[in-house]
């Protein structure tokens, strides 16, 4: 039976104008699952963006977030609440990243910096969320009104830098917030997304980027993952307008569970954004 207040979300992964003209597959990876929380809906969004030095990327990204998934399934099927995934549980989780990898490393006779790869996981429950990072790309959510990142994208020492999981300092590195309070909106996505939504000289979100995006996501009728949602978006980040803005592979999750406030604004929608660095 379909839950009038669960998630409804659309998700799409495509590769970069300039990964296509090296002939170089998409290096990003999302995963979105649902979960029960003592009767209650847990949304767990998982992306991961692969290091574009990294000769194995794509698969880096696969397995950590499969990785993820598997470790959240684990945690809930259970029975542990979500609020036991603290800093030690986050910990945790990216150690099984980290061997998953060192695992397929080892099995492919290559190195584990073959499958570098950045790292970002949201746990939403009904008024309580845990929310990882490790690299670039961000999360972004809202309370109803106002769009608000949860941890910046962390950047490297030099130019077009970022951490990875494989890091030897990844758990130094790794960001981890635990927060009450409902978040009724979500969104996460690799650094190819961050010019159009992510304003570097102020640090903050380019708020009319969501406002037109959600909308339709907002007017799905039936909850969870939509395939047609998701193609559309999919067949957006690929066009002609978002490429010359970004040429780098794009992953975008956009996640929404229905309020009255929201419910108020519904349309059926997706506008032209404008770039957030304009």
């Amino acid at each position: 039976m379909t839950n009038p207040l669960g998630w409804r979300i659309a998700a799409a992964s495509v590769v970069g104008s300039s990964h296509a003209k090296l002939c170089t597959p998409c290096q990003d990876c999302a995963m979105v699952r649902l979960f029960q929380d003592r009767g209650e809906e847990v949304l767990v969004v998982v992306v991961s963006d692969g290091a574009g030095s990294a000769a194995k990327a794509e698969i880096g990204s696969w397995i950590a977030c499969s990785t993820i998934a598997e470790a959240a399934e684990v945690h809930f099927a259970a029975g542990a609440p979500i609020e036991n995934i603290d800093l030690n549980t986050a910990r945790n989780w990216l150690g099984m990243v980290r061997k998953a990898i060192a695992n397929r490393a080892e099995d492919d006779h290559g190195s584990v910096r073959d499958y570098a790869c950045t790292l970002l996981v949201s746990v939403i429950g009904q008024t309580s969320a845990a929310i990882m990072q490790i690299g670039d790309g961000a999360i972004v959510v809202s309370d109803g009104d106002d769009w608000t990142w949860v941890h910046w994208p962390q950047r490297g020492e030099f130019a077009n830098t970022t951490f990875f999981v494989t890091d030897e300092n990844a758990e130094r590195q790794m960001a981890f917030d635990f927060s009450k309070g409902r978040i009724h909106e979500l969104a996460a996505f690799s650094d190819g997304i961050e010019p159009l939504v992510m304003q570097y000289a102020t640090q903050t979100v380019f708020g009319p980027f969501f406002d037109q995006m959600f909308p339709a996501v907002r007017a799905l009728e039936e909850e969870g993952l939509d395939a047609k949602l998701s193609e559309g978006l999919a067949t957006y980040l690929n066009s002609p307008t978002i490429c010359a803005r970004t040429d780098d592979d794009k992953t975008l999750v956009l996640a929404s569970r229905p309020s009255s406030r929201i419910a108020s604004r519904l349309q059926n929608t997706i506008v032209e954004p404008q770039d957030a660095n304009e």
